[in-house]
C-alpha cells in the first residue's frame, strides 16, 4: 500500500532493491524469447530481464491471446522479469497490464522507441514520440491496470532521443510528469536507427533532466560488454546500462568473471540452446529462427566457417547435436582452444 506522501514519487517496486549500477538485458524481437532467456540464465544472469515486445492489442483479442501468452512465458529463475508491451490504445494497455500483473511479472515496460513500420502504423513504438499526450495516457493506463489487479507494478518506458530530431528535453519531461519508475534511453533518434554511433552524452543529459524526479535512467546503445557498460555509467551518471546485440552468441555476457570459454563450451551451449528451442516451441516456431544464433555462436575459431555451413543445413536438434559431436571428435585440438567472450 502506498502512503499519501508517496503519491508524487515513482513507484519503483523491485527496482528500489537493486544495487547500482545494474546491468540489464534488452528486449530483442525474435532473439530474447523465452528459450534464449533460459539459456542466458544458465550461463550468466543480468540484473533484470525483459520479454520480447508483445502487442497489448493482441493480448486483448481472443484469436491472438493464446500465441502471445507463449511469448510471455517465463521461469522463476529469470526474476526480476519485465514484460514489454506496445500499443496506441490506453484501454488495451489497461487490460493487457492487468493480465501481465495476473501472470506474476515484476514490472511492465512500454515500448516507445521501436522503428518497425508495422508497429508505427498502429501509432505505437517510435510514433509515440510524436504524441506525448497519448504516451502519458498509456503510462497511466498501464499503472491503473496493474492496480486493478490488486498488485501495483513499476511502469517503465524504453524510448529514443526523438523521432526525426533530438527532442530529449521536451520529450523526457513529458514522460517524467507521469512518474515512471525507469526510463531507458536509446541514445539515437528513430531516424538514425542504428546507422550512427550512440550518443551517450545524451544519456548524461537525460540523467541531469531527470535528477529531480526519482525516476531511474538506463542508458542503451552500442554497449560492448560489462566493462564498457561500467565505463559509460561512470561517464554519464546513469543508474544502469542495457546490453542488447552483445548477447548474440555470448550467453556468458553477464558473468563478470568469464573472460573466455573453450570452443567445446561454445558448441555445447549451441546444442543446449537448440534442444531447448525444439522442446519448448515444438512446431509453433520455425526452426529457421535458430540459424541466426548459429552464425553468432560459431565463429572466431579454426574451421568455424565450415561448421557453420553444416549447421545452417540442419533441420532439427538431433541434426545439430550429431554435426557438433562429429566436429569435436574430428578436431580435438580446436575443441580445447579458448575463445574470448568479454
Amino acid at each position: 500500500m502506498r502512503f499519501m506522501n508517496d503519491i508524487n514519487k515513482p513507484f519503483l517496486g523491485f527496482w528500489e532493491k537493486l544495487e547500482k549500477p545494474f546491468f540489464v538485458l534488452a528486449p530483442l524481437a525474435n532473439v530474447t524469447d523465452a528459450v534464449f532467456r533460459r539459456v542466458i540464465n544458465k550461463y550468466s544472469k543480468p540484473d533484470v530481464m525483459w520479454t520480447e515486445f508483445v502487442s497489448a492489442d493482441g493480448l486483448c483479442h481472443p484469436d491472438g491471446k493464446t500465441a502471445l501468452l507463449r511469448d510471455l512465458s517465463y521461469t522463476e529463475g529469470e526474476r526480476p522479469i519485465v514484460a514489454q508491451l506496445f500499443t496506441a490504445h490506453p484501454k488495451k494497455m489497461f487490460e493487457a497490464a492487468k493480465l501481465v500483473a495476473e501472470l506474476g511479472f515484476d514490472g511492465i515496460d512500454i515500448n516507445m522507441g521501436c522503428p518497425d513500420k508495422n508497429v508505427m502504423k498502429q501509432g505505437a513504438g517510435a510514433n509515440l514520440m510524436k504524441d506525448p499526450k497519448l504516451a502519458q495516457e498509456l503510462i497511466i493506463a498501464a499503472r491503473e491496470g496493474t492496480i486493478a489487479c490488486g498488485r501495483e507494478l513499476p511502469i517503465s518506458v524504453k524510448t529514443r532521443l526523438g523521432f526525426n530530431e533530438d527532442n530529449l528535453e521536451v520529450w523526457l519531461l513529458a514522460l517524467l510528469q507521469m512518474r515512471p519508475a525507469v526510463i531507458t534511453v536509446h541514445a539515437r533518434t528513430k531516424k538514425e536507427m542504428s546507422k550512427v554511433p550512440a550518443r551517450w552524452g545524451s544519456v548524461k543529459r537525460a540523467v541531469e533532466i531527470a535528477a529531480w524526479s526519482g525516476t531511474l535512467i538506463i542508458g542503451n546503445g552500442d554497449v560492448k560488454d560489462l566493462e564498457d557498460a561500467g565505463n559509460k555509467i561512470r561517464e554519464t551518471g546513469a543508474d544502469g546500462a542495457m546490453l542488447g546485440r552483445a548477447i548474440f552468441g555470448n550467453p556468458w555476457l553477464f558473468d563478470r568473471n568469464k573472460i573466455a570459454v573453450t570452443v567445446e563450451e561454445k558448441l555445447c551451449a549451441t546444442v543446449f540452446h537448440t534442444q531447448l528451442f525444439e522442446e519448448v516451441w515444438k512446431d509453433t516456431k520455425s526452426f529457421e529462427l535458430m540459424k541466426k544464433h548459429y552464425q553468432a555462436y560459431v565463429n572466431h575459431f579454426p574451421q568455424a566457417k565450415e561448421l557453420r555451413a553444416k549447421l545452417m543445413a540442419c533441420h532439427s536438434a538431433q541434426d545439430v547435436e550429431k554435426t557438433i559431436e562429429e566436429f569435436l571428435k574430428s578436431y580435438p585440438d580446436i575443441a580445447v582452444q579458448s575463445v574470448v567472450v568479454a
